[in-house]
């Protein structure tokens, strides 16, 4: 039989860890980083990118927590916010996601998660933010803007995080 409280505290330390691992990046991207990007066509840059992080975050509570977005706000598409903005609602979805995993596995009603599960639920907005995490580095090193080596190597060291 599971340990339903360690899962909590295992899962909900994983979201946080990855979380973490979010604003220490953005705390790591110069000002000029920011507006790096590769897109030749009006693409996201680099302070687009964080705050499609959190617009996800707020969409995915509208759709399967709404009490929890109600006042999240989201940017828009062609905002490329300051460092403090991003900041500022990173840590607010980023806490209202903690609780959304934390009543999605205490079986909380209204609560919506993906079918396959709490893990795999996680599983994908993990993936999702590392995946940008992912592509906001190489958008700074293509640009001239690199992430310190330092920096770069400590997003991978979990157990520090």
């Amino acid at each position: 039989m599971s340990d339903a409280p360690a899962l909590l505290d295992d899962l909900l330390e994983a979201w946080r860890t990855s979380h973490r691992i979010t604003l220490f990046l953005l705390d790591h991207v110069s000002d000029a980083g920011l507006r790096c990007t590769l897109s030749k066509r009006g693409g996201r840059d680099v302070a687009r990118q964080l705050a499609h992080l959190h617009n996800v975050r707020v969409e995915h509570l509208r759709n399967r927590a709404k009490d929890l977005a109600e006042d999240l706000v989201s940017f828009e598409t062609r905002d490329s916010p300051g460092r403090e903005r991003l900041r500022e609602a990173l840590a607010a979805s980023g806490e209202r996601m903690e609780r959304y995993f934390a009543e999605l596995l205490a079986g909380a009603p209204k609560r919506k998660g993906l079918k396959k599960g709490v893990i795999s639920t996680l599983s994908y907005y993990v993936a999702h933010e590392a995946h940008h995490r992912g592509s906001i580095l190489l958008t700074l090193k293509e640009c001239g803007h690199p992430v310190e080596q330092a920096a770069r190597y400590a997003i991978w060291d979990w157990d520090r995080m």
